[in-house]
């Protein structure tokens, strides 16, 4: 008896050991592909640039309703020589001192190796219900400073191979826009702003 469980206990102690050594092969040979595909490829991440922007209305109510609208073009930029990024349809939200002041979105495009892309759309809110000291302070502002969170999905392809698209957030912050006098909008500024972009694309181990 007592030698059948000692033979037990081998086979168990020596299934064991494979086991680990397997798994132990398998995250090496990962890293070294990983590591191939790095040196190959250096994936770098998409760069969002504040190019141009216009606040063409701002508009408090005596009961705290704001509307706006606002132009809006983002300069996307890809770096990489061998990565295409696939990006689905990207929401944008403009904010003023945590207010909303607008909402919108760009089309859903394909951004294509070492190439610039400018994304133009309206950014606009009507009957947004702000508190009375938040309506007081945008009311007698000249200039709005703004924050703009974009929100969306991306892919990546490298050659026919595509990987499954995860979330990409994009947040600029650091700059303002003039305030409309009257009936007249300010000229577009051109604030030139770097967005921080946040992606994670894994590929074996690496993150980029």
């Amino acid at each position: 008896m007592k030698s059948r469980r000692r033979s037990r206990r081998g086979c168990c102690c020596t299934c064991c050991l494979w086991l680990t050594l397997i798994i132990i092969a398998l995250v090496l040979l990962a890293a070294i592909a990983g590591g191939i595909f790095y040196v190959l490829y250096r994936p770098r991440r998409p760069e969002f640039t504040v190019t141009s922007l216009r606040l063409a209305a701002l508009n408090v109510t005596a009961s705290n309703q704001l509307a706006s609208r606002l132009d809006l073009s983002i300069t996307a930029r890809n770096p990489n020589k061998k990565l295409v990024y696939l990006y689905d349809p990207i929401s944008v939200a403009m904010s003023s001192g945590g207010v909303d002041v607008g909402d919108g979105s760009f089309p859903a495009f394909v951004h294509d190796t070492k190439n610039t892309t400018i994304l133009k759309t309206t950014v606009s809110t009507s009957g947004e219900s702000v508190d009375a000291s938040a309506a007081a302070d945008l009311k007698k502002k000249s200039k709005l400073p703004l924050e703009i969170d974009l929100d969306s999905k991306a892919g990546v392809k490298i050659g026919g191979l595509k990987t499954k698209k995860i979330g990409i957030k994009v947040h600029c912050e650091g700059f303002d826009a003039a305030v409309p006098k009257g009936k007249t909008a300010p000229s577009p500024s051109s604030p030139d702003a770097t967005c921080k972009v946040k992606l994670r694309i894994k590929i074996w181990k690496w993150t980029f």
